[in-house]
């Protein structure tokens, strides 16, 4: 799979040499103004690449305070999740990521090549069991603070909107 993605801030970064240091980052290709596309491996330091690049597109856009807060946190939990929880750090399995960001809102997809979930048997980490664990927070934060989320293709795409709503 080739890697994809546009920003109007940063230069294309060509593929790195898969057999130098282990390492290989996303290749981005031209697209519409406000939307970016990626295709990465399943690490997390080119996910942290990938939110840098979506972020900066949405401050662009004018989202500031809770709204680029919620953004922050449900980008980067949907991400780990995706590389962490879905692909399980398999670099040979990729995780795509999709997003438009406008001054009104922002969309995202992020999908990864896992086994997929069913989110209705996620443990809720707000019960007397879970209260305490360290972990097992993150579905939890992205549906409190995107204003709409849905799951599919098994558990293995995320979609999330988030209105840019001043304060």
């Amino acid at each position: 799979m080739s890697s994809a993605g546009s920003n109007r801030h940063r230069k294309p970064t060509p593929p790195t040499d898969p057999h130098r240091n282990g390492k290989a980052s996303s290749s981005k290709r031209k697209a519409a103004p406000g939307h970016l596309s990626f295709i990465i491996d399943s690490d997390l330091e080119q996910g942290r690449d990938v939110q840098k690049q979506i972020l900066q597109t949405v401050a662009d856009n004018g989202f500031e305070g809770q709204s680029y807060f919620a953004i922050t946190l449900a980008l980067e939990e949907a991400l780990t999740n995706a590389i962490k929880h879905g692909n399980r750090l398999d670099k040979s399995k990729k995780v795509r990521v999709d997003a438009t960001v406008t001054p009104k809102q922002l969309e995202i997809e992020i999908e990864d090549e896992g086994p997929g979930f069913d989110r209705s048997s996620v443990p809720d980490p707000t019960t007397a069991e879970n209260i305490e664990k360290c972990s097992g927070r993150g579905i939890l934060l992205i549906e409190a603070y995107m204003n709409r989320v849905t799951w599919d293709r098994g558990g293995r795409r995320v979609r999330m909107l988030k209105l840019n709503e001043p304060e």
